[in-house]
C-alpha cells in the first residue's frame, strides 16, 4: 500500500498564509501526529487532504495518484476516510445505525452488517450499540466517528482530535486501537492536543506553527526540538 504525500501546500486568504509550502508524508503501517498551537493550520491542511478545500499552489498524492483536483467523493473510493474536530453523529440514530450508514456506502457494502458487529466490539461499545447518538458521552461519541471512519475500510485515516473528551482509561484503549489500525495497513494520520497520547502512539510527528512545518522526527526527538519547546509547549 502507498503513501500519503502532501507537496508544498499553501492555502492563502487574502493577503493571509494559513498554510505556507506544507510538505509532510504518511506511510501505511505508521501513526503520523500532526500538532500544533491552536490556529497553526492543522485542519485547514486536513480539509485540502480530504478535497474540501482546494491549495493555493502545492498538491496531493495518494497511493502515488494526484488526487488535489478530485473532490472528496472520488478520494473516498481512493481510500480516504477522516473524521472532524466538531463531532458530526447522526444524533437519533443507534450507535449501530450510525456505523451502518458508512458500512453500506463503503467498498464491501454486501456484508455491511457483519463489518458493524466486528467494529462495535473493536471499539468496546456493544454496551451501547443501541442507544441514540445524542445519549451519549463525548468521548464515546467521538469512538462512534471513528468507527464511521474505519466501517469504509480506509488505506489512508485522517482524525483530528479524536481523543477530546476521553478520560485516561478510554484514551489507553484508544491508543492500543491506533496502533491495531496502523498494523492492518493503514496510513493514520492524527490531530491531537493530548501530547501523552500523541507521542506514545506516533511513529514520526510533524509540528505546524503560523501554517509552517517548524519541525518532523521521532517523538524523542520533537520533544527535545527548541523550536517546538518555544513555539508549541511555550517553554524556552
Amino acid at each position: 500500500m502507498a503513501s500519503l504525500q502532501v507537496d508544498g501546500v499553501t492555502v492563502a486568504f487574502g493577503g493571509h498564509r494559513a498554510l505556507d509550502a506544507v510538505s509532510i508524508g504518511a506511510e501505511p503501517g505508521r501513526v503520523t501526529g500532526l500538532i500544533g498551537p491552536n490556529g497553526a493550520g492543522k485542519s485547514t491542511l486536513f480539509d485540502v487532504i480530504s478535497g474540501l478545500r482546494r491549495p493555493s499552489a502545492g498538491g496531493v498524492s495518494l497511493g502515488g495518484r494526484d488526487v488535489t483536483r478530485m473532490p472528496p467523493g472520488r478520494r473516498a473510493r481512493h481510500g480516504l476516510a477522516r473524521t472532524f474536530q466538531r463531532l458530526e453523529l447522526f444524533g437519533r440514530l443507534s450507535v449501530r445505525d450510525n456505523l451502518l450508514v458508512a458500512a453500506e456506502m463503503g467498498p464491501e457494502r454486501r456484508r455491511a452488517r457483519h463489518m458493524v458487529a466486528e467494529i462495535v466490539e473493536r471499539l468496546g461499545l456493544a454496551h451501547l450499540a443501541d442507544q441514540p447518538a445524542d445519549a451519549l458521552s463525548t468521548g464515546a461519541g467521538r469512538l462512534v466517528e471513528v468507527g464511521r471512519a474505519l466501517a469504509v475500510r480506509p488505506r489512508y485515516l485522517l482524525l483530528d482530535e479524536p481523543a477530546a473528551g476521553q478520560d485516561g482509561e478510554e484514551t489507553e484503549r484508544f491508543a492500543a486501537l491506533l496502533r491495531s489500525v496502523a498494523e492492518d495497513g493503514a496510513a493514520v494520520v492524527l490531530v491531537e492536543h493530548d501530547m501523552g497520547l500523541v507521542m506514545s502512539v506516533c511513529d514520526d510527528v510533524h509540528v505546524l506553527d503560523l501554517g509552517r512545518i517548524i519541525a518532523s522526527g521521532p517523538p524523542e526527538a520533537i520533544q527535545r526540538d527548541q523550536a517546538v519547546l518555544s513555539a508549541y509547549l511555550g517553554e524556552t
